[in-house]
């Protein structure tokens, strides 16, 4: 199986791909961690969340699970996060998680995906998400294999 994050912006400051490398390293290789970066849509161009969710829509595998980013939701917990793994290890078809742009993801897109996954109400910049993402999937990763890398409650 495995994890596609992808996300709308071409241009990852350094800080922020080094973060994405150590967590994306560190998963095991039968569960890899991949990057997929898509180009933002012009902002002169209309409905410009919605092309950029087909453009990431089109990057996913089609027998992908896709699960949304989208602020706005009640946040997963960490452990909630950890079972939608352990069922998508169960299932084992490639997970795609969408990041979208500036403007979001496209309400049409979010409707099309299997799952929507909120990191909570705060907006955080679309480049850091993804590094939010590779973090919290490589915890989750440790917490099915029993890793003390998460220290949190194992309910």
């Amino acid at each position: 199986m495995k994890l596609d994050v992808v996300s709308i912006g071409t241009r990852m400051p350094t800080w922020l791909a080094q973060g994405w490398d150590e967590y994306a390293k560190r998963m095991p290789p039968h569960l890899p961690l991949n990057l997929i970066e898509v180009e933002q849509a012009k902002p002169q161009v209309p409905k410009s969340a919605a092309v950029e969710g087909q453009r990431l829509i089109q990057k996913c595998s089609p027998r992908a699970k896709q699960v949304a980013l989208q602020g706005g939701q009640k946040a997963w917990s960490t452990e909630q996060l950890r079972n939608a793994m352990v069922q998508w290890l169960n299932e084992g078809d490639p997970v795609c998680f969408l990041i979208g742009g500036a403007d979001g993801l496209d309400p049409q897109v979010v409707s099309q995906c299997h799952q929507v996954w909120s990191l909570g109400p705060a907006v955080y910049p679309h480049m850091l998400v993804r590094v939010i993402v590779a973090e919290q999937l490589y915890r989750a990763w440790t917490m099915i294999q029993g890793h003390p890398y998460h220290r949190g409650n194992d309910e």
